[in-house]
């Protein structure tokens, strides 16, 4: 029997050493958790992207007291720049949260179902999205797309 090794690059890093262009995103999704709808949880996540045209989309979590029924940040983010923008990738996404103590000290990842559909978005456009998780005290960013995040990931190739 063999054995595959799965791993994972990701840079750790302080806001203050990301570039211009990326504290913009990553603003964007700081901001964002003002928007989230997190009655029940009390956390609040905002996403950002930044599309290959320079627009910044950004969203926020819904939640719902039929907890099936909400949607996190990631993918409203998404799914509303692919609605408004179907003909734009995506370059850049951000995650940030915050509790009704603040921001979180370390970043958040993505939940599988926005893992899968980060993985959509990649497909759909033909790139890889960077990604870039935040927290207070430390960033984490991911230069090598969501298939770092999701290795062993199913698409639309096995389905042909």
């Amino acid at each position: 029997m063999k054995e595959l090794v799965l791993q994972t690059k990701v840079k750790v890093c302080v806001y203050d050493e990301l570039d211009a262009a990326d504290k913009v995103v990553v603003d964007a999704a700081r901001e964002a958790t003002s928007g989230s709808y997190a009655v029940y949880s009390g956390f609040h996540v905002g996403a950002a992207v930044r599309l290959a045209n320079g627009v910044i989309v950004k969203g926020s979590n819904q939640e719902n007291a039929a907890y099936p029924s909400g949607l996190c940040a990631e993918r409203t983010t998404l799914f509303w720049a692919n609605s408004q923008y179907p003909t734009e990738p995506v370059q850049v996404l951000a995650i940030a949260a915050r509790t009704g103590k603040g921001e979180l000290e370390v970043p958040i990842p993505p939940c599988g179902a926005c893992r899968q559909v980060i993985l959509e978005t990649e497909k759909r456009f033909g790139n890889t999205i960077r990604i870039i998780l935040y927290g207070a005290k430390q960033c984490y960013v991911v230069e090598d797309g969501i298939k770092a995040l999701l290795p062993l990931s199913f698409d639309a190739d096995f389905l042909e």
